[in-house]
């Protein structure tokens, strides 16, 4: 029989599943309508059936261990605690309800831990040993490597770079503080820099065309592309944002190097370039040319299933 374990993707909306076997092979996948589920053990059930039919409909696969990513996931004690975009309140015992409905062990961890150990086991980051992953989305995540480990932290819930300061007094963060990372470096911190040099710039832009309810890191990304003057300087503006997050990193692990993931990450070399080059310039001369800034190699497309695969693989795999 196939050894596969079961990765887990849980989002607000949507949670996505399947099986995945050592070589990175997503064989089977489905998903849920997360908020079809506002009591837990409905969704456990659920996405326990689901992934039993799977493996009845594969009998040539054995299922040895399942990996959930989820938003404040705590890998120490296996609990969802507090997630303010998730239906269930509180702190919520995800791997135990999830291992009686599969009998297999279960680990869980945030959605960027996840991406990071898919980058180590499937991707962009195989043989290395420090290394940081951060997720530009909505939000920003980072999975932070170091000497071949995940750092989870005394609380199960380290490597929040996205919640570090870095304008003090700056944009309200959805942490209920101010300046996040997060609030500048991520796709939405993005159309919020667009949306502010919109009202204080005179400069022409096809940007100030689109309501501000349409718009959205990838059509800044592509106005950027056609040198509108308002998505370049919002591009440089969030490059050099994201590059101060990334020299702050560098001067406290010095890994090897750091990937850039998730949707404002799409934006290729327009983002890439100038991010590099505010690196070089800012970060303290004895980390200057050690560390590559990269893309994530792991395809978007089964990131998700992929990291969350890779975190049981890496847990309960020979």
């Amino acid at each position: 029989m196939k050894e596969v374990t079961a990765g887990v993707d849980i989002g607000g909306t949507n949670t996505v599943f399947g099986l995945v076997d050592k070589t990175g092979d997503v064989i089977v996948e489905g998903n849920l309508i997360t908020t079809d589920y506002p009591e837990i053990h409905d969704f456990t059930r659920a996405l326990g059936s689901a992934l039993r039919s799977m493996l009845k409909s594969n009998p040539d696969l054995k299922l040895i261990g399942t990996g959930i990513g989820a938003p404040n996931a705590n890998y120490h004690k296996g609990t969802i605690e507090l997630a303010p975009n998730l239906a269930w309140k509180g702190i919520v015992p995800l791997a135990d309800l999830v291992k009686k409905e599969i009998d297999v062990p279960v680990v869980v961890t945030n959605d960027a831990n996840a991406a990071a150990m898919g980058e180590m086991i499937f991707g962009g980051a195989k043989g290395m040993k420090e290394f940081i992953v951060l997720t530009l989305g909505t939000g920003l995540g980072s999975g932070i490597v170091i000497n071949g480990q995940m750092v989870y932290g005394h609380t199960g819930h380290a490597g929040e770079l996205g919640h570090t300061t870095i304008v003090p007094g700056g944009r309200v963060c959805g942490c209920g503080r101010r300046g996040c990372y997060e609030t500048y470096a991520s796709a939405s911190g993005l159309v919020r820099t667009v949306l502010e040099m919109l009202s204080e710039l005179r400069d022409p832009s096809v940007l100030r065309d689109i309501p501000p309810s349409q718009l959205t890191s990838k059509r800044i990304a592509e106005a950027a592309a056609e040198k509108d003057p308002i998505a370049v300087k919002a591009m440089d503006f969030t490059a050099e944002k994201i590059a101060f997050g990334i020299i702050n990193a560098i001067a406290f692990s010095s890994p090897e190097a750091v990937f850039l993931f998730g949707g404002l990450a799409q934006a290729g070399e327009a983002l890439f370039e100038p991010v590099r080059k505010y690196v070089d310039s800012m970060v303290m001369p004895i980390f200057r040319g050690t560390v590559k800034i990269l893309p994530s190699n792991v395809p978007e497309s089964n990131a998700a299933v992929l990291g969350a695969a890779a975190l049981a693989w890496n847990e309960f795999g020979s």
